[in-house]
């Protein structure tokens, strides 16, 4: 929309503070109206606007009661909430409640501007006009506590469609249809319009660059540039003129002005990636840029207004650093405004197939292969990996599979000096129990289709019969003899699985008779025997982690982190 057609109301106490901001924004063309209090803010929202900025301490209440009265109206104003200097909680507190941007008081008129510019970028054409119908008869309440429930839902504006389209990519990317990563894509759009800083949490090789990318592309700051910085990679004596940039002559070989990180995301979106490796001594310099919305760049007498948009991302426990004294808490505090976590891909079994579909089908451009196969045993490999490393793993196991492959068919043997433990090569996918449970009843085998380039098949190519899969991906693998083949190649010596069950060799008899006493769903079971043990020892201890933890040898954050995720009470009564 156009910035002279903008309108913003204005609430602060001070009528000196009031004018300035007044006469600096109509300055910059925008129509402004002015409030002293809560009350006097509340009537003059009767009627729309685009942006209205707050102080946060008003004579008769708190500028948060605006916001959290605009959230449960559903109002597509932009709230921006000024607090005082080094209120770190409260600029938290604000983010957190749905605000678009904070302010630290005093206020600089640049930073004011630049606040102010973002907010009404990617705005509809309608937000600015006259009175809203709706809050004729449904006026604004005077208790911001009243109708508060269903906070946030709809206040964040539509983007344009071309934004719209880079954004569906994007969140697309993130490749898994299982409910965790619905969640997370659900959370990503709805976090990506506002400018609080996002930090995203989870293990190596979860994808955490892919969500602040899709954060960015989802965000009104997708026409910016996306600058990702791995902070772990810059040697110590470099990161201030990395982060900050340097004027020419600041250090030995520094012949011309040079751009750091926050000029270069200006507009856009700057990516901290392993922001917990960073020394405390430049923790220190990042919190500054943060609070200040400024850089001094190395070498110069002033400090630049900069404008970005943060996400950061670590696969370390920054609570645990903080504790540790190797992590600032006022910085964790900046970073972590909005957490995602990422789900490993052990927590997401269900989405492996989608997965393989999709690194294959990338696989199968770059390596010339007019289609690449997975044997049955390949697959069921893959089903049953644990992979430590998550997505990053399993595109490395593919990698070499298909660099080992002469035709196009990925094999067991491919990848067997990196399994785990021994798998018998003659297994089929069928027999894997993780599959059973989402696997429709067999059917005839469809008519052979020609193979096109970049079309993965799961399964060796002329097979006589094959297994139904659901139709976002393609599984064919041969139907199971009538005499089922042993679950562990012969090896003449005893095996013992994870439930404690001796597997000896034996004929076909015996080794469908003690099949029968295997789980039909390994995670599942083990799960639900970690679930009761960890119930005991809690009860053991009367329900204090602490002691529970000691009981079992882990340590608090390993023992909160099962309970979450097994969702174990922690409480007696709530059993």
């Amino acid at each position: 929309m156009s910035e002279k057609n903008a309108s913003i109301l204005v609430v602060d106490d001070e009528p000196d503070l009031r004018l300035l901001y007044e006469l600096t924004l109509a300055r910059e063309g925008y129509r402004i109206e002015t409030a002293e209090t809560v009350a006097q803010a509340m009537h003059k929202l009767q009627q729309r606007f685009d942006v209205v900025l707050t102080d946060m301490r008003l004579p008769d209440g708190l500028g948060m009661e605006l916001l959290l009265a605009l959230q449960a109206q559903g109002r597509p104003e932009r709230c921006i909430v000024a607090t005082a200097y080094g209120s770190a909680e409260n600029a938290v507190e604000a983010l957190r409640a749905g605000a678009f941007d904070y302010l630290s008081k005093p206020v600089e008129l640049k930073q004011l501007r630049s606040v102010i510019a973002s907010a009404i970028q990617d705005l509809p054409a309608t937000a600015a006009v006259a009175p809203v119908a709706a809050a004729q008869h449904q006026p604004m309440p005077v208790n911001a506590e009243q109708d508060t429930a269903p906070l946030r839902k709809n206040a964040l504006a539509t983007p344009c469609a071309a934004g719209r389209d880079k954004g569906v990519k994007a969140l697309n990317d993130l490749v898994g249809q299982s409910a965790v990563m619905q969640a997370v894509k659900e959370r990503i759009s709805k976090v990506a319009r506002s400018m609080a800083p996002v930090h995203i949490h989870g293990e190596s090789g979860t994808g955490k660059e892919l969500v602040a990318r899709a954060l960015h592309a989802n965000s009104q700051r997708a026409d910016g540039p996306m600058v990702a910085v791995n902070c772990g990679a810059i040697p110590e004596n470099l990161l201030e003129a990395e982060f900050f940039g340097a004027k020419k002559g600041a250090y030995t070989g520094a012949s011309q002005d040079r751009q750091g990180f926050f000029q270069a995301a200006k507009g856009g979106t700057l990516f901290l990636d392993e922001i917990g490796d960073l020394p405390l001594a430049m923790q220190t310099k990042l919190l500054r840029a943060i609070q200040e919305r400024s850089v001094r760049p190395l070498g110069a007498t002033q400090e630049e207004v900069v404008d970005v948009r943060l996400v950061s991302a670590t696969h370390r426990d920054l609570a645990a650093e903080v504790e540790q004294g190797r992590f600032r808490q006022d910085l964790y505090y900046r970073l972590n405004v909005i957490e995602l976590r990422i789900p490993a891909l052990r927590e997401r079994r269900e989405d492996l197939p989608a997965l393989l579909q999709a690194l294959l089908a990338r696989l199968s451009k770059e390596s010339g292969f007019e289609g690449l196969h997975i044997d049955p045993a390949f697959m069921y490999a893959m089903m049953q990996r644990n992979f430590p490393g998550n997505v990053r793993e399993l595109e490395n196991l593919l990698h070499r599979a298909v660099a080992l492959s002469e035709d196009g068919v990925l094999r067991l043997d491919y990848i067997a000096d990196c399994m785990d433990g021994p798998i018998d090569a003659t297994a089929t996918a069928p027999h894997q129990p993780a599959l059973a449970a989402t696997r429709p009843a067999p059917t005839a085998a469809p008519a052979p289709r020609p193979q096109h380039a970049g079309a993965p098949v799961f399964g060796l190519p002329g097979a006589s019969s094959a297994t139904a899969y659901p139709s976002r991906y393609t599984v064919a693998v041969p139907l199971p003899s009538a005499t089922p083949a042993p679950l562990f190649a012969s090896t003449g010596s005893e095996r013992r699985t994870a439930d404690g069950l001796d597997l000896r060799p034996a004929s076909a008899t015996a080794a469908s008779d003690e099949s029968r006493d295997l789980p039909q769903d390994l995670q599942a079971w083990l799960d639900e025997q970690e679930r009761g043990v960890l119930i005991r020892a809690l009860k053991a201890a009367n329900y204090n982690r602490t002691a529970a933890a000691a009981m079992l040898g882990l340590n608090l954050r390993q023992i909160r982190y099962r309970i979450e995720r097994l969702n174990i009470p922690t409480e007696p009564e709530t059993r």
